[in-house]
């Protein structure tokens, strides 16, 4: 009975001698070399297209980049070690996930255990860190999915060399994408804030002269002044200034002539902007029975088809009107009074 009772314990002890489990080290830079590409490129990629206008080539560009790096990030901790045996960082650790009795773990088992690892998070992280106490060497997730990490004998898994080659060149294929990517988006910002400086330069040069032909109109011409202006409002502007041109005929039409005196650029993008003008004016034909105006404006713009449109125009302070009255003629001054006769008797 003794001597079973030591061929019991020698057998144990050779076995506990033939499994050895990973160490923390050696999973946390597992963990790492899975994980760190993957979020760098994801990480990259939607600040990129965060700072890209939704929907244009670049913005696509980026988001299938994003999306790639997701999906590669899934395959490799999920699905190759199915194929395999081990991940990518696993492979270059030297280590892989197995059940206790040393078998492979299935996709299932691994996508389960990834998020049982948001237990290990949740307790303030000291579930990554119960590896350092444990016997085995294992966090709440391996706990509760009754997995093991273990070190992988040299030349036991001939695909798992495999992999260790070729991750040098994974982590070289996310820095150059991430590198790609960062100077698109800097040619991207550059040609943005170019084409702003240019769309602020053109509504600072063409915002004053529309909006002064639009308010502007003659008795003679004032067909012609209305259509021009017309031109100048966009659709969704262009049926609420018909309809003031339509009052105006109806009340009688007067000469009506504004120009800007002073303006400044509120915003602008590459096809909007907003202006506040300084508007001053006359309305009238006589010269002897002119009225000044004074008013302040807020113009919207809109480009359409490579032209700047009114798309809304406010009234932020109500025209003013003066009436100037025509210099009278100075009248002659009046004649020298005559000087006084001097008294009689008082010559020699």
């Amino acid at each position: 009975m003794t001597a079973v009772l030591d061929d019991t314990t020698e057998t144990t002890t050779a076995a506990d001698d033939v499994v050895r489990f990973a160490s923390w080290p050696a999973r946390a830079a597992a963990l790492l070399l899975d994980v760190m590409p993957g979020v760098a490129v994801v990480a990259t990629m939607f600040l990129l297209a965060y700072t890209t206008p939704v929907g244009g080539w670049l913005w696509w560009v980026f988001m299938g980049a994003l999306a790639l790096a997701v999906l590669a990030t899934l395959v490799n901790r999920w699905i190759l070690p199915s194929v395999i045996g081990t991940t990518m960082g696993r492979a270059v650790a030297g280590i892989r996930v197995t059940t206790p009795t040393g078998q492979p773990v299935g996709s299932v088992r691994l996508i389960a255990r990834d998020f049982a690892h948001l237990l290990d998070t949740a307790a303030l992280f000291v579930g990554w860190l119960w590896p350092l106490g444990d016997k085995r060497h294992r966090t709440f997730a391996d706990l509760l999915l009754r997995t093991e990490v273990r070190v992988v004998d040299d030349g036991a898994e001939s695909a798992g060399r495999d992999v260790r080659r070729i991750a040098g060149s994974v982590l070289l294929a996310a820095a150059v994408l991430c590198a790609a990517g960062g100077g698109l988006g800097y040619l991207q910002v550059f040609r943005q804030d170019r084409a702003l400086e240019h769309a602020r330069t053109e509504i600072a040069e063409q915002g004053p002269r529309i909006v002064e032909q639009l308010l502007s109109y003659g008795t003679k011409s004032v067909v012609d002044d209305f259509s021009r202006a017309q031109g100048l409002a966009t659709d969704g502007y262009r049926p609420q200034l018909v309809a003031q041109q339509e009052a105006v005929q109806k009340a009688g039409v007067t000469d009506n002539e504004y120009w800007a005196v002073s303006s400044a650029v509120l915003s602008v993008t590459q096809d909007r902007a907003a202006m506040l003008l300084a508007l001053q004016g006359q309305r009238g034909s006589d010269p002897n029975n002119l009225k000044f105006i004074t008013a302040t404006v807020r113009a919207d713009f809109e480009k359409t088809d490579d032209r700047w449109q009114v798309a809304a125009l406010t009234v932020l302070k109500k025209p003013l009107t003066g009436q100037n009255v025509a210099p009278q003629q100075a009248a002659p001054p009046p004649p020298p009074s005559p000087k006084p006769a001097p008294p009689k008797g008082s010559g020699r």
